[in-house]
């Protein structure tokens, strides 16, 4: 994988047996620390690593999630093999600690929809993407801008949902490389939204107004109808001079 021989102390190597997880198999190889963890129905990522581990192969378990400081303590970790798991959630500091030292990354084939912005954030390693569920929009685009991705399967990052559906079944790089910008949809759905939003109050605040005035239109007209009703003053005035000249 063209990792390079990393300057790991005798002590930690001497240790490196002694520190191996029990569902993992340590090997020195070429004076690096190599642990072996593929295939052995692992959940989670081991907690008890060596410190001094150099190549760290996790591949084909069923490990779900990337937990913050997940590798913080292994320092000379150039290569790290996730792939084949169903790994859903990466959390923004997965892979705090590590960030100067690896080189490989690879993260295919598992069920990974979207990833924070930071989480790869500093990372120069060459990250293998491929073969997950993403979901296109803004913050992947973000994200995508930062990594060196690993351009062998760089066709194989595919958009499985997108905010527009036109660009699902399609190549991530391919689709942002024809001039589409994600993040231009995610701010005209938000302005859409703003818009739905201001026109409904709008249209309550004028369906009320309307409710208004012609409630107390009603009103108005209802008292009109028995002030009509009302004998005038001067029917009232005829009545009285009948009854004085009877009298």
């Amino acid at each position: 994988s063209g990792v390079a021989h990393p300057a790991a102390p005798n002590s930690l190597r001497l240790s490196t047996l002694m520190a191996c997880p029990t569902s993992c198999h340590c090997i020195e190889k070429s004076g690096m620390t190599v642990v072996q963890c593929m295939s052995r129905n692992l959940e989670k990522i081991p907690s008890d690593l060596p410190r001094d581990t150099v190549v760290l192969l996790l591949a084909s378990n069923h490990i779900t999630h990337v937990p913050n400081h997940a590798f913080k303590e292994l320092h000379y970790l150039q290569e790290l093999d996730l792939s084949n798991n169903d790994i859903e959630t990466v959390d923004v500091g997965a892979f705090q600690g590590v960030s100067d030292s690896l080189l490989v990354l690879d993260l295919s084939n598992n069920r990974i929809q979207s990833v924070p912005k930071e989480a790869f954030a500093r990372l120069r390693a060459k990250i293998s993407l491929s073969n997950n569920p993403w979901h296109c929009e803004c913050t992947l685009q973000e994200v995508l801008r930062e990594l060196r991705l690993d351009p062998e399967t760089v066709n194989e990052v595919i958009c499985h949902t997108a905010v527009q559906e036109e660009y699902a079944g399609k190549p991530v790089i391919q689709v942002l490389d024809s001039g589409i910008n994600f993040c231009n949809f995610h701010h005209k759905t938000t302005d859409v939204a703003m818009f739905v939003t201001m026109f409904g109050w709008f249209t309550m605040v004028i369906a009320y107004v309307i409710f208004y005035v012609r409630h107390n239109q009603e009103d108005a007209r209802r008292h009109l109808e028995y002030l009509k009703s009302l004998p005038s003053s001067s029917q009232i005035s005829k009545d009285f001079d009948t009854i004085s000249t009877v009298l």
